[in-house]
């Protein structure tokens, strides 16, 4: 699928209720899960001791922290999704974001993105949009919700 692109408010009002697209595949290693714990200063051995998890873990390997993958939400996102001719754009809120499942090191995550709905509030557009994190050879998505960004137009 093809990256959509959004010149004006009108644009992206008229794929209200639409699905936007997929991102690609993501690897999420124990690189990235260490980097995350060491920004995060979360270092919980279940995220970064393999020795440990591997055998304490109901999983039996490390896992991804659970806001390693919503962080990975802009980036993916930029995948589906180009705005331009923005001034500005704002984290409004995040409605019901639900952890579903752990991801294991060394998965591959992608992200689905649908504008659940989207408001012209006079040269900003307030856009609800809903995204589903899949786990690669799963068919439950392992992080679902909606984000609701504002974007400032020109």
């Amino acid at each position: 699928m093809a990256k959509v692109t959004i010149n004006v408010i009108e644009d992206l009002l008229s794929l209200s209720g639409e699905k936007l697209g997929v991102s690609r595949w993501m690897l999420v290693d124990q690189n990235m899960i260490n980097q995350f714990a060491n920004a995060t200063h979360d270092h919980q051995w279940i995220h970064v001791d393999a020795n440990k998890a591997k055998i304490e873990s109901p999983y039996q390997t490390t896992i991804a922290h659970g806001y390693l993958t919503l962080s990975l939400l802009p980036c993916l996102l930029d995948e589906i999704l180009e705005v331009r001719n923005l001034k500005l754009l704002v984290n409004y809120s995040i409605e019901k974001m639900v952890y579903k499942s752990v991801v294991p090191v060394d998965s591959k995550i992608r992200m689905v993105a649908t504008l659940k709905s989207a408001k012209d509030l006079g040269n900003i557009c307030k856009a609800n949009i809903y995204c589903s994190f899949e786990l690669e050879g799963q068919e439950n998505p392992v992080l679902e919700g909606s984000i609701i960004y504002l974007y400032y137009f020109n």
